[in-house]
C-alpha cells in the first residue's frame, strides 16, 4: 500500500498529514488492565511488542478507573517511552474536565508529552458542540498542545458514522482539522451502518489520519464462527488505515498480530469480495456490532460526570 514501509516483523504507515510513521498495528491499552492480565504480563507484552517493532500505544483515561494508563506508564520507563508513539483519550467536553482528565493521563503514564490525545467516544450530535464550544474540550486540547503537553489531536467514537461526518463538519466550521480519527472498522463493519463506507473516503479526502479499532468486534465477531483472527486483521489491514489497533491480552494474542502483519498481502477485489460474502448474513443487523446497537460499550452513558456541565451559555439561554 501507499505510504507503507516495513522491517522484519512489522509494516510501518504515515499518519495522515503529520508524517508521522507510526506500525500498522497498534496495542490497545484496555486489554492491558482486564481481571486476568497480571500487571507483570502488561508490562511484559508492551515491551516485548515495541522490541519486535510495534510502535503505536493506545490508552485512555477511563480505561479500568485509569490502572491501563498506569500499567503502560510503567512498562514505557527505561528507554522504552522514545521508542514509541504515544495515544490515549479524554472524556471531557468541558475545558475544565479536559485540562484535569489530561494531566491525569500525563501523571499516570508518567511523560511529559503525549503523541496523539483524542476526544473519545464522540457518539451523540452533541457531543461536536460542545467539544468545539468556547469553553469546551478542544479549547483546553489546543492550549495543551501550545504548552508541549500534547502534539497532535483527533477523536473516536464507535457508535454511528454520521456523527463521525458531523463531527468533521462541526470541526471545519471552527477552521479546525484533526490529525486523525478512530472508528470501527471490520468484516462486520462494512455490512452495516458502515464507517468503511461513509467516514473512511473523507478521511482519505482530507489526509487525516485513519486508525481502525474493532476489527474482531471486542472477539464477538468471530463468534459468528465465519472468519478467522488473522482475515480480520488482514481486512482491516487493507484499508487505508494507518494503524489497526488491536486488544493484546496474551503472548500468544501478540504472536498473532505479529502473524497477521507477516502474512498479510494487499487485497484484491476478489479476495474482498469473498470475505465479505462470508459475513454478509451475520453482519446484515449489527448483531455482532454490540457497541452500534446497543449502550453496554457506552463508557461515557454510564459514567455522565466524565463529560463535564453543559456550557454555560447553554445553561443561560434555557434561564432566559
Amino acid at each position: 500500500m501507499s505510504g507503507s514501509a516495513s522491517n522484519s516483523e512489522m509494516l510501518y504507515r504515515t499518519l495522515g498529514s503529520t508524517g508521522e510513521k507510526v506500525s500498522a498495528i497498534g496495542l490497545g491499552g484496555w486489554h492491558l488492565s482486564l481481571s486476568h492480565v497480571s500487571e507483570q504480563l502488561a508490562i511484559r507484552i508492551v515491551r516485548t511488542a515495541i522490541d519486535r517493532g510495534i510502535t503505536f500505544m493506545d490508552n485512555s483515561w477511563d480505561y479500568n478507573g485509569g490502572k491501563s494508563e498506569i500499567r503502560m506508564g510503567k512498562a514505557l520507563k527505561d528507554g522504552y517511552r522514545d521508542k514509541v508513539f504515544l495515544m490515549t483519550k479524554i472524556d471531557g467536553r468541558t475545558y475544565r474536565e479536559a485540562t484535569k482528565q489530561l494531566d491525569e493521563s500525563l501523571q499516570r503514564l508518567q511523560v511529559d508529552c503525549i503523541d496523539l490525545v483524542q476526544h473519545h467516544e464522540i457518539i451523540r450530535y452533541e457531543d461536536p458542540h460542545r467539544v468545539f464550544d468556547p469553553e469546551g474540550a478542544n479549547a483546553a486540547l489546543v492550549e495543551a498542545r501550545e504548552a508541549g503537553k500534547l502534539r497532535y489531536i483527533g477523536f473516536t467514537g464507535h457508535k454511528d458514522p454520521q456523527i463521525h461526518l458531523h463531527m468533521l463538519e462541526v470541526a471545519a466550521n471552527y477552521g479546525f482539522k484533526f490529525d486523525a480519527v478512530q472508528m470501527p472498522l471490520s468484516v462486520m463493519d462494512a455490512h452495516y451502518r458502515s464507517f468503511e463506507k461513509l467516514v473512511v473516503p473523507e478521511l482519505v479526502k482530507q489526509n487525516i489520519g485513519i486508525l481502525g479499532m474493532k476489527s474482531m468486534a471486542n472477539g464477538i465477531a468471530l463468534r459468528s464462527n465465519t472468519v478467522t483472527p488473522i482475515e480480520c486483521l488482514h481486512y482491516a489491514l487493507n484499508l487505508p488505515t494507518s494503524v489497526v489497533i488491536t486488544g493484546i491480552d496474551s503472548m500468544e494474542i501478540l504472536d498473532q498480530a505479529f502473524e497477521a502483519v507477516r502474512t498479510f498481502q494487499p487485497m484484491n477485489d476478489q479476495i474482498v469480495q469473498n470475505l465479505l460474502a462470508k459475513t454478509v448474513q451475520a453482519g446484515a443487523r449489527g448483531e455482532f456490532e454490540p457497541f452500534k446497537t446497543s449502550s453496554i460499550y457506552d463508557g461515557t452513558a454510564k459514567n455522565p460526570d466524565w463529560l463535564g456541565e453543559e456550557p454555560q451559555r447553554i445553561q443561560q439561554l434555557m434561564q432566559a
